[in-house]
């Protein structure tokens, strides 16, 4: 596991962020030191496992700011807590190359520390394009993104970018300079959101011209935002941040609306919306798509001998575990103890075939359900026959885990029993 290197002398401060810590789920090992003597003693024991650090400015053997130049050194990203606002000190640290700092003035202070090292965890996941002619101009913005561990692809026009969009469709912001050859930044915004919406593609414009009507036209263009240059590196990350959690606030109220709200699959409505998008390319590319139902067949059972309530946790405990073996495919409750599994890509023979494995391995698994050890066992009918419609082949898996109940359960049926 990764580590946290956290380092501070005051006492009272220490107990604050020991306790902060505890309360966050990060998920990284948080090892603390007292001065720049045992952070390096610590540091030497794992040198490879730290992911980031928190440090305090002024250690009574580092009483200007050494323990930074150490972490750096190391390349290990730093927040630096620090007693009071110095101007030229904090150029000097921000020069230096640190994530960013923050000045002792209370909890708050501390917690926004802790944060800040949560939105490095995520940081990481997340791609951004940088477009701009200039190589100083562009590759100060990367370095800027890379110094909060962002994922950074770089272009040198809106030509380019468009380019760029194409090979990485995972970009999820785009940055971008006005006055740049072959295709400027209100070209490329406004050529792009064609194809992206604004929670799809955040595009943020930045200019170093004086025109005051510059800000308005990117925003009219479609954009985000728009940072004017020179910046401070404090405006860059907040416009950065703040537009990056407003997508994220958006996905996770997208997903949440998607999702089933007691064993958190997908739901029916989203299942069916997604899988006639896999049904209809299927039909155009001749391409195997499976459709598979189950049905836990001892769920009665488990609800009427321990009651409701238990029936609801064994239902959660059985979805968190298909999620794990079929998260893959799209997968979906699809009412009380059945579930539906799209299989894009299997014809019935290899898709009855992977439901088998994965039956054998739920089968193996001990669930607790009010204090006792249960398992669990389902049925299946699982057809690669398109028909005429995505009904119609949900209608076919439908009669196959219809036959499987009826001689008994525990089994799966599939095209090849016709």
């Amino acid at each position: 596991m990764k580590k946290i290197l956290i380092v501070e002398d005051s006492d009272m401060v220490m107990k604050i962020l020991r306790h902060l810590v505890q309360a966050s789920s990060l998920p990284y090992e948080p090892v603390y030191a007292i001065s720049l003597a045992q952070a390096v003693a610590l540091y030497d024991e794992s040198p490879a496992d730290f992911f980031a650090a928190l440090v305090d400015l002024n250690l009574p053997d580092a009483p200007d700011g050494e323990v930074v130049d150490f972490t750096l050194s190391k390349k290990i990203p730093t927040i630096v807590l620090t007693g009071s606002y110095d101007e030229k000190r904090r150029e000097q640290l921000f020069n230096k190359g640190i994530v960013d700092y923050v000045t002792k003035e209370g909890r708050y202070a501390y917690s926004k520390a802790i944060a800040m090292i949560h939105r490095l965890e995520k940081n990481q996941h997340i791609k951004v394009l940088v477009v701009d002619d200039s190589d100083m101009s562009r590759k100060h913005m990367a370095n800027l993104f890379r110094r909060h561990l962002f994922q950074v692809v770089e272009a040198v026009d809106g030509v380019d970018a468009i380019q760029v969009l194409l090979e990485n469709p995972d970009i999820k912001l785009l940055i971008t300079d006005y006055n740049m050859p072959k295709m400027d930044g209100f070209e490329l915004v406004r050529n792009l959101r064609y194809k992206y919406d604004k929670t799809d593609l955040i595009m943020i414009g930045v200019s170093g011209e004086s025109s005051e009507a510059l800000s308005a036209k990117f925003i009219k263009h479609g954009a985000n935002d728009f940072l004017r240059k020179p910046f401070h590196p404090e405006e860059f990350y907040c416009r950065i941040i703040h537009n990056i959690e407003y997508l994220e606030l958006v996905e996770q109220i997208t997903n949440s609306a998607q999702r089933d709200h007691l064993t958190g699959l997908y739901h029916r409505s989203y299942f069916f919306n997604a899988a006639r998008e896999l049904y209809k390319t299927a039909q155009e590319k001749s391409s195997p798509l499976s459709m598979a139902i189950i049905n836990i067949d001892n769920f009665s059972e488990i609800n009427q001998q321990h009651g409701n309530a238990w029936g609801d946790e064994a239902l959660k405990q059985i979805a968190s575990s298909l999620q794990t073996m079929l998260g893959r495919f799209l997968l979906a409750r699809a009412d009380s103890d059945d579930f539906y599994v799209m299989l894009p890509g299997l014809d019935h023979e290899k898709a009855a075939a992977f439901l088998s494995k994965v039956k054998q391995l739920l089968a193996a698994e001990q669930f607790v359900i009010n204090g006792q050890n249960i398992g669990v066992y389902f049925s299946a009918g699982v057809t690669s026959q398109l028909h005429n419609s995505l009904d119609q082949q949900i209608a076919k898996a439908n009669e196959y885990l219809r036959r499987a109940k009826d001689a008994g359960g525990n089994m799966i049926v599939d095209d090849g029993d016709e």
